[in-house]
């Protein structure tokens, strides 16, 4: 009499002799089933269908009991927006399984079946399939461009052209984390201030509309005129109460206007760039990120063999500015007509005095990527100290903020009754 063991494994599932065909999508299935020994197995994979799926599990010794369509969730089936932390996440993965000797098709299948959001999976498995049907993986990326912008793009193609595509995921996948790190520090610092006063402001808003007209109920007794101050806030609140749907109308179409202008007029771009960087502090905040953005991607794509006139137009989008993009493709037209990088950088009255000379010791020493990347270590360094010395700034105007703001309401109120006391 045998003994059945029970135990959970999955099987790796095995590939189709030939690609599949342009068109066809596969579902994923959850089985379970017993080999020859009668272990107990249980797993998911995609096919075309139930059956394909139980034939194709016979054919690895397994003898199917239950296959059905995995359920798909009932809010959000088609998953998050990707981001470009899941893009950074997986280049730091991919680039892992590349460097460790994991083929690219199965290093995409593995990376996509362990991916949470249901849309990133999708795209890597599309991905996994065009490279099956002969794609290369920079031909697979760019049927894709929101996701792998031409930078990832760029510097994929000069990884396979040259041989060395693992060496160049690796440096992709450190360009991303640090980018992603450095966006983080910089939407910190911009993000807190904004969303206390935003918190401020509703704050008060919620006092004029359902706080203030109780005690002007209560002042309409008092039989005395209200102190100036006082009057000015009950006017305020009359406004709100009366008049509060066309102020949330034009606060919000305002801010609809504005974003929908910006994302399409250029010249607004680069004016209101050009704005936030004159601004104390935070200007000064954003030149450093836009200096730190540019070294690091232009070592990273030069490192990685893509020629420099090409490097610099690819940079010219990842700087964040539209002021230092301009002044990056004029640095590209200086360069193609022979100008060496540190003389067409220092033409632009952007880049500090010792950026300028890093990059033309770099240059004498053949040792551009190099230097650039200390100067992006450099000026990432700044950016952080800089986030922290602007969040212990702006922590007390802060509170000085909202305490005139929301105390003066207060006291506003509390001025008659203060009057009444002192007459009588």
């Amino acid at each position: 009499m045998s003994t059945t063991r029970t135990a959970v494994r999955k099987p790796v599932a095995k590939r189709p002799a030939q690609p599949l065909r342009e068109g066809v999508t596969l579902d994923t299935f959850i089985w379970e089933g017993t080999d020859k020994r009668g272990v107990k197995m249980k797993g998911e994979q995609q096919s075309k269908n139930v059956n394909m799926l139980r034939a194709e599990l016979r054919r690895m010794g397994i003898q199917p009991g239950v296959v059905k369509a995995k359920p798909k969730p009932l809010f959000g089936a088609a998953g998050k927006k990707i981001s470009p932390k899941d893009i950074s996440v997986f280049s730091r993965q991919f680039a892992t399984m590349i460097k460790s000797g994991v083929p690219v098709v199965q290093a995409l299948e593995i990376v996509g079946n362990g991916n949470k959001n249901p849309r990133m999976a999708k795209m890597l498995n599309t991905m996994r399939l065009d490279i099956e049907g002969g794609s290369s993986i920079n031909e697979s990326m760019a049927k894709h461009p929101v996701q792998f912008d031409e930078l990832f793009q760029n510097l994929v193609r000069a990884g396979e052209s040259a041989g060395v595509l693992e060496t160049v995921l690796d440096t992709i996948a450190t360009y991303k984390e640090n980018t992603e790190k450095l966006k983080g520090k910089i939407k910190k610092a911009l993000f807190y201030p904004i969303a206390v006063i935003a918190v401020a402001i509703i704050v008060s808003a919620i006092l004029l509309i359902f706080v203030v007209p109780q005690f002007e109920s209560v002042f309409e007794n008092f039989g005395a005129e209200l102190p100036a101050f006082t009057q000015l806030i009950v006017s305020a609140s009359r406004l709100m109460v009366a008049y509060w749907w066309l102020a949330l109308i034009f606060v919000g179409g305002g801010i609809a206007a504005f974003l929908f202008a910006y994302r399409r007029s250029v010249p607004l771009q680069h004016g209101i760039d050009r704005m936030l960087l004159k601004l104390p502090v935070i200007g000064q905040l954003l030149h450093n990120a836009a200096i730190a953005r540019f070294a690091r991607t232009l070592a990273t794509t030069f490192k990685a063999g893509v020629p420099l006139v090409e490097a610099l137009e690819t940079v010219s989008g990842a700087t964040g500015n539209t002021v230092y993009e301009k002044a990056v493709l004029r640095m590209r037209d200086d360069v193609s007509v022979g100008y060496q990088v540190n003389m067409a950088m220092s033409q632009l009255n952007l880049f500090p005095h010792m950026v300028v000379q890093m990059t033309a010791i770099g240059e004498e020493a053949g040792a551009l990527d190099t230097m650039l990347f200390k100067v992006a270590e450099f000026y990432e360094e700044e950016v952080n100290n800089a986030v922290d010395a602007l969040s212990s700034l702006l922590e007390p105007m802060i509170m000085v903020f909202i305490g005139g703001l929301v105390g003066g309401m207060v006291i506003g109120m509390y001025l008659p009754i203060f009057k009444l006391a002192a007459v009588v």
